[in-house]
């Protein structure tokens, strides 16, 4: 298969390097020099300079004959990019399968990728959606790694889940959409809350109770906009929500690392260098919430310090201060 994979960021980076040993794979990324730099190191430095790239993996700042001849697109642009990204793909492009592989809200609409995708693209592209627990460092090391593949049309996720599958990155897939764009999407906001409470040092009591109780709130938003409660519980949610609040390869736990020392979020995005997902997704989640009238007390207390300035400190005490509720309340 010929794949196109949009985006040379680590997401892409990574995905490229593992799937080019089964399939003819081309990363393209919109700065030259960036694509040059890579060609001439075979690495890809900013990003995942440990990392070698393949020799039969090919580079391209060429858009146009990246898509000629492809088999499947694949989008590893972070969601900001995704619209104009699909804008430059509509009219390149014949109606080849397309895939993306970015997390969270787009800002200002407060949509989910899928809703992006079908605001541009012709119906007559097959799409969907691959998610699920991965650091791309991991992912380009051959590490074992599972992901959900999600289409509307059930037998193109088959089948394109079964294209990509190899032993080193196991693809499952869905039918269920919504449900692995929302838990790739707030798992990230629940990672913030996840840096905080471990850099205030509240031990990992607190955190266990914090990924639970973050699942809830991912269950009820997924469940008000029409997921289904056992992709919520499945990669895509529970395990991406694990991995994030708890590996140290996670760049929103840095963020609430840091939080939690009292640095100012402009000085926490200079340090990271790389997208944080979480801090942006957190203020269209929140506003969703309040107006879909879903409870999401850790996603608004997450939104008060980055978007308010409240103290971590003061956000943690005030959630321990939440009077005690059922369980499963809804």
């Amino acid at each position: 298969m010929k794949i196109a994979i949009l985006g040379a960021g680590a997401w892409g980076t990574a995905l490229a390097i593992s799937l080019s040993a089964r399939h003819r794979v081309t990363l393209w990324a919109r700065d030259a020099a960036q694509v040059a730099a890579m060609s001439a190191s075979r690495c890809n430095q900013r990003y995942l300079p440990e990392i070698p790239l393949p020799q039969e993996l090919l580079l391209s700042a060429d858009l146009d004959a990246t898509l000629s001849g492809t088999d499947l697109i694949l989008i590893a642009a972070p969601v900001s990019a995704l619209r104009t990204t699909l804008l430059q793909i509509a009219p390149r492009s014949a109606p080849v399968p397309v895939v993306w592989a970015c997390k969270g809200f787009e800002a200002g609409s407060s949509q989910l990728p899928h809703q992006v995708v079908a605001e541009i693209l012709p119906p007559d592209f097959p799409s969907g959606v691959l998610s699920g627990p991965s650091f791309a460092l991991e992912v380009a090391r051959g590490l074992p790694t599972a992901l959900t593949l999600a289409s509307a049309d059930g037998e193109f996720a088959k089948r394109i889940a079964q294209a990509l599958h190899h032993a080193r990155l196991r693809i499952y897939s869905s039918t269920d959409v919504i449900g692995v764009e929302v838990g790739g999407a707030v798992k990230n906001v629940m990672a913030i809350a996840a840096g905080i409470a471990d850099g205030l040092g509240l031990g990992h009591n607190a955190r266990a109770a914090l990924i639970t109780r973050g699942l809830a709130e991912i269950a009820r938003l997924g469940l008000k906009l029409g997921g289904h409660a056992e992709t919520l519980a499945g990669l895509s949610g529970a395990g991406d929500l694990i991995l994030t609040c708890t590996g140290d390869l996670s760049r929103n736990r840095r963020v609430g690392i840091l939080l939690a020392q009292q640095q100012t979020l402009s000085d926490i995005l200079r340090q990271l260098g790389h997208v944080a997902e979480g801090v942006y997704t957190v203020r269209e989640v929140h506003h969703l919430a309040q107006r879909m009238n879903v409870d999401m007390p850790i996603c608004a207390a997450v939104y008060r310090v980055l978007y308010e300035q409240l103290a971590a400190a003061s956000a943690v005490e005030a959630l321990l201060n939440r009077a005690p509720n059922s369980e499963f309340a809804t």
